[in-house]
């Protein structure tokens, strides 16, 4: 299991596979990793993500009309998991890739390609009896989603069945940058924490070092996603790595 945050502040980057290109979220992941991150979210394009705002939603629309497939995003975790052995790799996906390849192909695939874990947004723990079979036989550990609106009950469900980390949804809506950490987070990662033998790290609206370190004081991680599509969405061709390494280190400092 490559899903360590011991080393502080906690650090989770999320990455849409195939934006710009694929050679390129290679080259980015690996800049990424080498500054700081500890476990990286590969995002499978979908051309319906309805969990996700606007700067994911165009990332996701350019790299599913450059044809990129579930498939891919297979051989590029493989790619990196080669070139970075110590990563944490998690598969982010919506269903429906996962239904169309088949779910027991898919988590063989995701363990050849030596991912970690799985987060699907829309499967929700209630359902998950064949998923969480499925990954078990596979030694991969899903991730779920908590809300600030589930109540202890369901939050109780989601920390028993993840594994390697929770994610807490710092505010309900769709992910994209904020300018302050919501309030709603550290009150849901003190109620998870009652039931969780695993980290929790936060995500929804972090986009700089502050709401890292602030996120650091109650949870155990971070997660940075729509900062770092939109930073590579304006960078020139050719320097998205680069300034998504920087950006990366600026966020630990």
């Amino acid at each position: 299991m490559a899903i360590d945050f011991s080393n502080k502040p906690g650090l989770v980057v999320y990455l849409t596979a195939g934006d710009p290109s694929l050679d390129a979220t290679y080259d980015i992941a690996l800049a990424a990793i080498d500054n700081g991150a500890q476990v990286l979210e590969l995002g499978v394009p979908f051309s319906d993500p309805l969990a996700d705002g606007p700067v994911i939603q165009r990332a996701s629309e350019r790299a599913v009309a450059r044809g990129v497939r579930l498939s891919d995003v297979l051989a590029l975790a493989k790619k990196i998991r080669e070139a970075r052995p110590q990563a944490g790799i998690i598969l982010f996906s919506y269903l429906n890739p996962v239904v169309r390849m088949g779910l027991p192909d898919f988590c063989k695939a995701a363990k050849d390609a030596g991912a970690d874990g799985v987060l699907l947004t829309d499967m929700i723990v209630e359902e998950a009896g064949e998923y969480l079979a499925e990954m078990a036989k596979n030694d991969l550990a899903p991730v779920f989603l908590a809300a600030p609106t589930s109540p202890d009950e369901r939050l109780k469900a989601i920390a028993e069945h993840s594994k390697g980390f929770v994610y807490a949804i710092s505010r309900v809506g769709i992910t994209g940058t904020q300018a302050q950490v919501a309030s709603d987070a550290e009150s849901l990662v003190a109620r998870l924490k009652q039931f969780a033998k695993i980290p929790v790290a936060v995500g929804f609206g972090i986009s700089t070092a502050e709401h890292v370190r602030s996120v650091s004081e109650f949870a155990d991680a971070a997660i940075v996603g729509s900062a770092i599509v939109k930073l590579i969405e304006d960078s020139k061709a050719g320097e998205e790595a680069t300034n998504v390494g920087k950006f990366v280190k600026s966020l630990r400092s």
